[in-house]
């Protein structure tokens, strides 16, 4: 009870700081002295979104931390600044952003129904070559505003070079720390949505969907899987290549019920572990103590039939602890390679997400049996 109490002290400690320095929206807001579309070697992501949240009329903000009725559909442009790191997001602390240093989220665009954003979508496919046509699913994790999804979603993309469409799949989080209920009990009231925003994507004339699945976002993901193996035929996802897990805010206990509950093959699930990971640390601990999955012992987690890779003793996250699938440069970019090849699947040569990451000294790699 005492530590319950402290972890829930620390994470109202926590939410205060975030209120006092948490950046300003930026979505639709333009810089009038210096607008995007002047500079020439800024990189743009379009992004398209499925969302649980409430829209909203608030200047920056697009969607709130409400929840929605029904799914809303729409896109954003994301401008990358021509001096971006990889693995950083150059977020300005103050508006307008200056689109020559840092992001900025410009045409805001609502669509009417599914036909009209699947046809975006497949707009934005015809414009890749034909093995680009791919899309990623990109589901966020606890504590993040809209703002907060898009900004990393499109870092993500840009630092991966990921060629195909992404797709951001935006559950209501209430983006306050202290809000850690409401976040888990948002994002598995997602888990209709999610299935319908599969099975939107899959009327798409995309060659092939991925899933990138960070923290809480893996919860409403590892549902929904299971719902749909066990009820839907023809199975939702059945053009998902593969799956991936970073930093799972999981309960293990219930990871293993949903692993054993699921019918199908599991060998394309990839789960991204890092035992130094400190918010999963302030997870467990007003869990009730149980180890989270993106903690777990890396071994015990390859026994339930999932690839596991150990990042804990990569150090050079910019985003810390809980993010290093996209604040390590050297992880995302060697993600970003795979994703281009198509190659977590181990039957695919050249080598695999596996074998690329098991030539770097500080990552480890389990294989299920």
């Amino acid at each position: 009870m005492i530590a319950t109490v402290r972890a829930l002290v620390t994470l109202v400690l926590c939410a205060g700081l975030l209120s006092c320095t948490r950046p300003p929206d930026l979505i639709g807001i333009d810089n009038g002295t210096e607008p995007v579309l002047s500079v020439s070697d800024a990189s743009r992501q379009k992004i398209f979104i499925a969302t649980t949240r409430e829209a909203t009329e608030a200047i920056g903000v697009f969607y709130s931390g409400e929840r929605a009725p029904d799914l809303g559909l729409s896109s954003v442009v994301v401008s990358i600044p021509p001096s971006h790191q990889s693995g950083m997001i150059e977020r300005p602390t103050r508006l307008p952003p200056d689109p020559r240093t840092e992001f900025a989220v410009i045409e805001p665009a609502v669509y009417a129904n599914s036909n009209s954003f699947v046809a975006g979508l497949n707009a934005e496919l015809a414009r890749r070559a034909p093995q680009d046509r791919d899309v990623l699913l990109f589901i966020h994790g606890y504590n993040n505003t809209f703002t907060d999804s898009v900004l990393r979603i499109a870092q993500f993309v840009e630092d991966t070079n990921f060629s195909g469409v992404p797709v951001l799949f935006a559950w209501a989080s209430a983006g306050k720390a202290s809000h850690y209920v409401y976040d888990l009990n948002s994002a598995l009231a997602a888990r209709p949505q999610l299935l319908k925003t599969a099975r939107i994507l899959g009327s798409s004339r995309a060659r092939g969907i991925d899933l990138f699945a960070h923290s809480m976002g893996s919860l409403v993901t590892v549902e929904a899987l299971v719902e749909a193996s066990v009820s839907e035929r023809p199975y939702t996802f059945d053009r998902v290549n593969n799956v991936m897990f970073a930093a799972p805010d999981i309960d293990l206990d219930l990871f293993k019920t949903q692993l054993n509950r699921m019918q199908g093959d599991t060998g394309n699930f990839f789960v991204f572990v890092s035992r130094d990971d400190r918010a999963l640390m302030v997870s467990r601990r007003i869990s009730g103590g149980v180890e989270r999955v993106g903690a777990a012992d890396a071994a015990e987690l390859s026994s339930l039939g999932v690839t596991v890779i150990d990042l804990s003793e990569i150090d050079d996250s910019a985003s810390g602890t809980h993010s290093k699938f996209a604040g390590s440069p050297e992880v995302v970019q060697l993600i970003g390679s795979s994703l281009e090849k198509d190659n977590f699947d181990t039957k695919v040569k050249p080598p695999t997400l596996v074998e690329v990451l098991n030539d770097v000294p500080v990552v480890r790699v389990l294989v299920p049996d």
